[in-house]
């Protein structure tokens, strides 16, 4: 392996491993209250459940092959290991953008106050879930439906002129007009997605200034308050939400950059499967931030730790 292959391997390994971990436990802890411990669980648990296992498949099916690709291993997919490996990540990448945007809409309808127009679908979101995630299968499965007819193997090392091209594999060249029309599909969700993520956004953020302004009226002459856990939810999606815009936007830019590059770079397509891992990586341990299940694990793990140190057996 040369040097560069070993700088490319441990940032590629670093985003599965601690993303991998992260994510994992965050869903395996939700999972557990969920069915265990009823009076804990609320139905936004369910977006974090979803939104989890969204970003295991993500970062597995986008980086695994970059990292065997890395140690030199040159047919190491197939055509049918093609078109899993990147259906599967397309689709769990769309997913990503469709919870994200749900989980932001959440939090801002059960944050508005009675009075807003949006109360009166605080009793109805927990019974839209299951569908919601439903839908976004659905719509995924069929916009990404074109890998399957189109992903083969890469059969050359070097690959010349626009089009998909990943380490192991490449995608036929569409018709025109087909191909304007995915991705005018594709425009549509994202755009769709993102402008309910921003508004519910902006939103949650207007929201929060004007409860600052209140509170600092009102304790002007006292003792600070804690903000509640509403306003550190609120806080942690809107640092989820812009950690996501980011990282989206980045990954697109270069995406679209490699798809139209002439010539194809194995370094530049690591690099763009690192920006894609990046947020999937990061969720978990924002989720992590002032969670009440997560602060409970902690302090059992705490507690289980002095029970069982070697000071209170001496004793």
């Amino acid at each position: 392996m040369y040097s560069s292959d070993i700088i490319f391997v441990v940032f590629l390994m670093s985003p599965i491993c601690i993303g991998f971990v992260g994510n994992s436990l965050i869903f395996t802890l939700y999972m557990y209250t969920f069915f265990t411990q009823s009076h804990l669980k609320k139905p936004i648990d369910l977006i974090f459940i979803h939104l989890t296992l969204v970003n295991v498949f993500t970062i597995l099916f986008r980086l695994i092959p970059d990292v065997m690709s890395s140690f030199g291993v040159r047919h190491f997919l197939d055509d049918v290991g093609c078109k899993a490996t990147l259906y599967t990540y397309r689709v769990t990448r769309g997913l990503s953008i469709c919870t994200t945007s749900l989980l932001s809409a959440f939090q801002a309808i059960t944050i508005s106050p009675s009075t807003s127009k949006w109360t009166w679908l605080k009793s109805k979101m927990s019974t839209c879930m299951f569908p919601s995630f439903l839908f976004f299968w659905i719509v995924n499965m069929l916009i990404y439906i074109h890998i399957i007819k189109t992903v083969e193997a890469k059969n050359n090392v070097t690959i010349t002129g626009s089009g998909y091209s990943q380490l192991y594999c490449q995608a036929k060249q569409l018709e025109q007009q087909y191909s304007i029309a995915l991705f005018s599909v594709m425009v549509i969700r994202d755009l769709l997605f993102v402008v309910l993520m921003m508004s519910s956004s902006i939103y949650m953020a207007n929201l929060l200034y004007k409860h600052s302004r209140r509170a600092q009226h009102v304790h002007s002459f006292s003792l600070p308050s804690q903000p509640s856990p509403e306003i550190k939810a609120t806080h942690n999606i809107l640092s989820l939400v812009s950690c996501f815009v980011f990282f989206y936007c980045s990954n697109d830019f270069f995406t679209l950059y490699l798809f139209y590059r002439p010539e194809k770079n194995p370094s530049l397509e690591r690099i763009t499967g690192i920006i894609s891992a990046c947020y999937p990586t990061i969720c978990p341990f924002v989720l992590m931030k002032n969670n009440k299940i997560i602060s409970k694990f902690i302090s059992s793990i705490s507690k289980m730790r002095i029970i069982f140190s070697p000071r209170t057996f001496s004793r």
